[in-house]
């Protein structure tokens, strides 16, 4: 109820602000079963427009746990279905708890492999989540404002759908799933950037 009423807070000022957003490849979207969507992370406003354009799905999220130091944000983005990662230390509980979350409610996941912003190095821990969940990946580039002041200069906000697929276990003559998957990842990032510039 609370991420319903937050997110619809957050169109209307999205709308407000820079006018309507472009959705392409929703019909990607898994229907029938939870799914990770999986995103470059480029800016602080993406996730904002990757739950906006996948609604009415719910999503929970991984935070930095510095963001929970303080009490009052700590409340909302707990109510918002985030939870605290340790970056530089993370331990089983980074891949136990999403995997949890997808096998046992209706949460979606929402994922940078990236790690952070402006990176390009993806992390496993994303590809293994899926793995263990047993659920889809949903690849999904952005393309709009990155910062507050781009925003208020309503630039043109799309967000992209890939085709979602499984990561399974094994595949004949593959040595590292990990890294098959990863590169398959990246591939899809820049086959739905590509189509941003056809």
């Amino acid at each position: 109820m609370f991420f319903s009423f937050v997110r619809l807070i957050v169109r209307l000022l999205i709308l407000t602000l820079n006018g309507r957003y472009k959705v392409q490849g929703k019909e990607n979207l898994p229907i029938d079963d939870n799914y990770i969507l999986i995103a470059p992370h480029r800016s602080w406003i993406d996730p904002v427009y990757l739950v906006l354009a996948a609604s009415p799905k719910q999503f929970s999220f991984m935070a930095k746990k510095e963001l929970f130091k303080n009490p009052l944000f700590k409340w909302l983005i707990t109510k918002m279905n985030a939870f605290p990662v340790d970056r530089k230390n993370p331990g089983p509980s980074a891949i136990k708890t999403p995997v949890k979350i997808l096998k046992e409610t209706d949460l979606g996941l929402v994922i940078f492999p990236t790690g952070t912003r402006h990176s390009t190095e993806l992390k496993g821990g994303a590809v293994t989540i899926a793995k263990m969940s047993k659920k889809p990946i949903v690849p999904v580039v952005y393309h709009g404002p990155y910062t507050f002041k781009d925003l208020l200069k309503r630039q043109k906000a799309t967000v992209r759908f890939g085709e979602p697929f499984i990561v399974e276990p094994k595949i004949e003559g593959i040595k590292d799933i990990t890294a098959y998957y990863s590169e398959k990842i990246q591939d899809a990032f820049i086959s739905l950037d590509y189509e941003d510039h056809k």
